[in-house]
């Protein structure tokens, strides 16, 4: 998958450390994220669906506080 053109985001809750994630919104199906501190690095792409249940799981605190 062509990560060329991605336009990358971080969450409004990233702290200013810089030690966070970062997604690309715009594909179909697809959910690519990155290590904020390392943009040339690998990026992981995940299932769009996946990706939503996740952050639905995080939401509702299914993984305990982090």
């Amino acid at each position: 998958m062509d990560m060329s053109q991605a336009r990358w985001r971080k969450s409004t809750y990233s702290q200013q450390s810089g030690a966070c994630v970062e997604v690309a919104d715009g594909l179909p199906g697809a959910m690519p994220v990155r290590d904020s501190k390392d943009p040339e690095g690998p990026v992981l792409v995940f299932p769009a669906d996946r990706w939503r249940a996740f952050v639905g799981g995080v939401k509702a605190g299914d993984f305990g506080t982090v």
